[in-house]
């Protein structure tokens, strides 16, 4: 095989990196209470229906490590930790009302 032809089957495609970020059946609606401000994950249970804690734990890890969430663990008994966007996240949520607006003129069409 070709050193470019190696390259082109290398490649990142920029839009399935993005859409691979955010798939994930609870990372919107997380992504959608958060907007409102830092959440604890009882914060999460409470506005989320029927999510489960272990799998609303493992999202949230998740969005941590791609840079979307920030964790904030402090040092108290109980101990508390909080989620906040990070300026990544802040960016996601722009693209979310667009593609919000864009479901808006699918329900419509429909």
């Amino acid at each position: 095989m070709k050193s470019r032809e190696i390259a082109e089957e290398n490649k990142i495609c920029p839009l399935e990196m993005a859409v691979n970020t955010i798939s994930g059946k609870w990372k919107i609606p997380i992504v959608w209470q958060i907007n409102e401000g830092k959440k604890r994950p009882s914060e999460f249970l409470r506005g989320i229906a029927k999510v489960d804690r272990r799998v609303l734990n493992q999202q949230l890890k998740e969005m941590e490590q791609d840079g979307i969430l920030s964790k904030a663990v402090f040092n108290e008994l109980p101990p508390r930790v909080e989620y906040a966007l990070t300026d990544l996240g802040e960016k996601l949520v722009i693209v979310l009302w667009s593609l919000n607006d864009w479901g808006k003129l699918l329900i419509e069409k429909s």
